[in-house]
């Protein structure tokens, strides 16, 4: 089973911002470059930035839904982080920096849940992205299965509630399910498919608005027996992917 690649998305500040790309050169053993880098902790978290921790840790769209209608832009050059919402004026900050830290965290308040943790800190982990998953992943998507759930939901979604990496039509629901265990070449890449991605709250909430508008949970669970959409894969031979390169199990 062949097909391309039809759209390539990163998530710098993790749960706050997504941004489309062309192309992306990854590395064995590596997330994409430039995707969960940053990731907000809260008042009762226990990240410091030593190691990877679990998502609980850090504020996020499963909690605060406002969070999903975050767009984000990072300037690899200089370090600058852009984030955008349509309820708020653009943030340019650089999230390394401390003093950067009070402008972001007034800036994302009124996005968030007035009974729950506030934000507190911004942590990165050298040499490894915040991924939900305990390893280093990469999110590959079918777009077939997303058709899928907009059928037995029963009006358009945005695939931007999945928050993937790398997507592609393999024209068949849930193909990808099939792929665990087994090897993938995207581009120039392979990968490890390793695990199914189960799914939380953050898909409910439309990335446009941040309302949650569409009960996604309970489709999938109704329909087909469970809350997975998309797989979790390693890089195990790095290499440039772009839109249009060919997707084949090996």
């Amino acid at each position: 089973m062949t097909c391309k690649v039809v759209n390539i998305w990163r998530h710098p500040l993790k749960s706050h911002g997504r941004e489309a790309l062309e192309t992306v050169t990854l590395s064995a053993g590596q997330t994409m470059p430039g995707d969960r880098v940053w990731a907000v902790a809260h008042e009762a978290s226990s990240a410091d930035g030593s190691e990877w921790v679990p998502c609980a840790n850090f504020t996020r769209g499963s909690k605060a839904p406002q969070l999903m209608a975050v767009n984000a832009k990072l300037d690899e050059a200089t370090g600058q982080l852009t984030l955008s919402h349509p309820d708020r004026p653009d943030l340019t900050f650089d999230p390394d920096a401390a003093e950067d830290l009070p402008r972001f965290l007034d800036w994302e308040k009124p996005l968030l849940p007035a009974n729950r943790a506030g934000s507190s800190h911004i942590v990165r982990v050298p040499g490894r992205g915040m991924t939900d998953s305990d390893f280093p992943s990469v999110t590959l998507c079918n777009l077939a299965s997303h058709r899928a759930v907009e059928q037995a939901i029963g009006h358009k979604l945005s695939p931007l509630r999945w928050r993937g990496n790398i997507w592609f039509d393999l024209g068949e629901a849930w193909a990808e399910n099939e792929w665990i265990g087994r090897e993938v070449q995207v581009g120039e890449a392979v990968f490890a498919v390793r695990e199914r991605v189960v799914r939380c709250l953050a898909t409910t909430a439309n990335p446009e608005t941040g309302e949650r508008d569409a009960d996604t949970l309970k489709t999938l669970k109704e329909n087909w027996g469970h809350q997975d959409f998309s797989v979790y894969a390693e890089v195990v031979r790095g290499g440039p992917v772009r839109i249009g390169d060919a997707v084949k199990v090996l």
